[in-house]
């Protein structure tokens, strides 16, 4: 370190040399979390292109030598020559931040990309990198390693009308330090839950490591949910007894901003589960979304129990956590221009999200609820339950740490404080002898109106003597 700082200090990185000093920023970290958010951010390509409409398969391959292959059936990346930078489309979006077709220039209604920055992550935390194309009946292929092309893009006519794009990568054990080796059920986690979230879209998972697996075959599995996330409820709900067989469902659009959300109260369950998905992206801190259904749920099942005479006028209402008790929910919002909090994008802060939320979901909600009055009272009536059994705890620890007179020292055993704090309803009966504590009566100072101090005690004394009974009040 010197003392003498100047312009000399100021470093410009440049390129992709930026998120190889700081992976943390772009990937949350270099560990475990890090390492599987890369799968994540090509897949998510991938699952843009399903949004557009034009993807309906997506096969992930682990590879023996530890890299993994995305391929899609999409569009493929453009790879014709881009005006600014001179290069290809392909080699812009892989090598150059902040280069990609979800900025609004029309190739994206909707999509999780927003920053450009995904797929140019990967390329720049990967010893390499092979990239291949699919269109205008020709295949293109082209090679990088840590971030540079390693290779010119190739290309070659096939007979096949084949579109789509594949993406080979293995992780840069510079970066990643503590291993490369990808978890299959992390994986195939995260794959089924964009499964789940986009109907229809047929995802494949296959791990071809033998030697890992210690089998002589591959592991495949194949995630397509017809039923969108209503089938994921009935599968988060698979070991719980629903309070209701039908699952609440909400769809609709408004504004460009589209809501889907799923419902399902459970009997023997006394937490909530609320999923909140933002353009397919898991936002695991929440955000509007999240906020406007929370606050709907609340409002709306008050509004009903209320019509339905099961809060009776003065009755408070229902806390929001007693209408969520055993709550099951999904809610899944597709936004044109989402912002989320930083790259890894775990938070949702679009705050016009919140009231389309709560208008389309009050609205659904209170019309199904109307036309459907049993489900609506054994919703309610597990609220209520829940209000009571936080009443009386509340009430349980008020009562242990209330502060009096009588706490101002530990009681013995056979004493206990009252429970009301209403003097007319309390009584104190002081006795001498071992039923009463009579230690404690004995050592309890009381300060009398001449400023003199008694025990309980020496007081008892003195009104007792020649008194068979007597009352005295402190």
């Amino acid at each position: 370190m010197t003392s003498n700082y100047s312009a000399e200090q100021i470093q410009v990185l440049e390129g992709l040399e930026a998120v190889r000093k700081r992976p943390g920023m772009y990937i949350g970290s270099t560990g475990p979390r890090g390492l599987h958010h890369l799968v994540y951010e090509v897949v998510d390509n991938s699952i843009d292109e399903a949004l557009a409409g034009y993807c309906t398969h997506i096969e992930i391959d682990f590879n023996p030598d530890g890299s993994v292959t995305v391929t899609d059936d999409g569009r493929g990346i453009p790879v014709d020559t881009h005006s600014k930078t001179g290069k290809s489309a392909l080699e812009t979006v892989l090598t150059v931040l902040h280069a990609g077709g979800k900025f609004g220039g029309g190739g994206y209604k909707v999509s999780g990309g927003l920053h450009g920055v995904g797929v140019s992550v990967v390329n720049a935390l990967s010893e390499w990198v092979e990239v291949t194309v699919y269109r205008d009946k020709k295949q293109y292929r082209q090679r990088y390693e840590r971030g540079t092309p390693a290779t010119e893009l190739t290309s070659k006519s096939i007979k096949e009308t084949r579109t789509g794009t594949s993406v080979c990568f293995l992780p840069d054990t510079l970066i990643f330090t503590t291993g490369i080796e990808f978890d299959y059920d992390t994986i195939a986690s995260r794959l089924r839950e964009l499964a789940y979230l986009n109907a229809g879209v047929k995802i494949t998972l296959s791990d071809n490591r033998l030697e890992l697996l210690k089998r002589d075959t591959p592991r495949v599995e194949t995630y397509c949910y017809e039923g969108g996330i209503r089938e994921y409820i009935a599968y988060m709900n698979n070991d719980k007894q629903p309070l209701h067989e039908d699952i609440i469902y909400v769809f609709g659009e408004r504004n460009n901003v589209q809501i889907e959300v799923a419902l399902q109260w459970c009997t023997d369950a006394y937490s909530d589960t609320i999923l909140g998905f933002a353009n397919n992206i898991r936002t695991v801190d929440g955000g509007t979304h999240l906020e406007g259904l929370k606050t709907v749920l609340t409002r709306t099942l008050n509004a009903i129990a209320r019509k339905r005479n099961k809060l009776k006028e003065g009755d408070a209402n229902l806390g929001g956590e007693n209408i969520r008790e055993g709550l099951t929910a999904v809610i899944s919002v597709k936004v044109p221009d989402p912002e989320f909090e930083g790259q890894t994008k775990t938070k949702l802060g679009n705050t016009e999200v919140r009231g389309i939320v709560d208008s389309l979901v009050g609205e659904t909600l209170t019309e199904y609820l109307e036309f459907n009055p049993g489900i609506a009272d054994s919703v309610i009536e597990k609220a209520i339950q829940a209000f009571k059994a936080a009443e009386a705890a509340r009430r349980a620890r008020d009562l242990v740490r209330r502060k009096s007179v009588l706490e101002s020292s530990p009681l013995p055993g056979k004493l206990a404080d009252c429970s009301s704090r209403d003097p007319h309803e309390s009584e104190i009966f002081l006795v001498e002898g071992d039923s009463a504590g009579g230690c404690w009566i004995s050592f309890t100072y009381i300060s009398l109106a001449d400023g003199s101090e008694k025990t309980i005690k020496e007081i008892v004394d003195e009104q007792a003597e020649g008194k068979e009974h007597f009352c005295y009040t402190i």
